[in-house]
């Protein structure tokens, strides 16, 4: 499978990189799909997976003992997209995942679905012209990038809309998004994950300021790579939080690359 994968940088990337691919039986490899497997980009919809991942996480599937993508997407759009057999999918901060027989839901996230539409009703009719709402079924993204002067209506309704339904509002780039009130997020489905598979080591990768409970997730373990895609948008924290930092998904897919060779 090695000898399929698009090439990239042979030298090692990191010293802790290096040591995790000779330790991959007991190692994971867990990463976001936004801006981090995938460019980002004005509609959410229109993402997707770099040219290349799908044939490098193949091969990380077969290298490592555990390999997960854990997104904010939904579980259905991380199936349409990544399917690649092994991969672990978690959509919805943890709250789906995808099954062989279908995404599975955690109960705790279906009573918020008749909330989250509410909200997405009212945004899409309230609006100001550029500003994208995207459902996501158990969350709402409510987008500026293509709006920046929309931004502080964006972040006062959202405030006005959690007061009003109980769901929660989290930041995150150029975005505000309103999530169930529930003790699940990315370092929550990463510390299951990682229970789960019983590893020691592990690397996790992502760009948002809702990958940082990830990075903590892996603390504990004997060897823990933590990557930050940076750029102009990238949260000073996460950056902060990071043993290394990559360029962009091309980056991102560097580092793939030389796990997986």
């Amino acid at each position: 499978m090695a000898g399929d994968i698009p090439q990239g940088r042979a030298a090692p990337l990191s010293p802790e990189l290096a040591d995790l691919r000779r330790r991959s039986r007991e190692s994971a490899v867990v990463l976001d799909f936004d801006g981090t497997l995938a460019a980002i980009v004005a509609d959410p919809g229109l993402a997707r997976p770099l040219p290349g991942s799908l044939t490098v996480l193949r091969a990380l599937v077969d290298r490592f003992r555990l390999v997960a993508v854990v997104s904010g997407r939904p579980a259905a759009f991380l199936a349409d997209h990544l399917a690649v057999g092994g991969l672990v999918r978690l959509g919805s901060y943890g709250l789906e995942e995808v099954t062989a027989t279908g995404v599975v839901e955690a109960p705790a996230g279906s009573p918020w679905r008749p909330a989250v539409a509410e909200v997405t009703v009212r945004a899409r009719a309230a609006a100001p012209a550029g500003v994208l709402v995207e459902d996501k079924g158990l969350s709402v993204t409510i987008h500026h990038r293509t709006a920046p002067g929309a931004a502080d209506w964006v972040h006062a309704f959202a405030a006005a809309q959690a007061r009003e339904t109980g769901l929660v509002v989290h930041e995150a780039r150029q975005s505000v998004e309103l999530r169930p009130p529930v003790a699940i997020d990315k370092g929550t489905a990463v510390a299951s994950l990682v229970a789960q598979a019983k590893v020691t080591a592990a690397c996790v990768i992502g760009d948002d300021i809702g990958d940082l409970p990830a990075f903590e997730a892996i603390s504990g373990l004997s060897a823990a790579v933590r990557v930050a895609v940076g750029g102009t948008e990238a949260p000073p924290a996460l950056l902060a939080a990071a043993d290394l930092v990559v360029d962009g998904p091309r980056g991102v897919l560097e580092v793939l690359r030389f796990l997986a060779g």
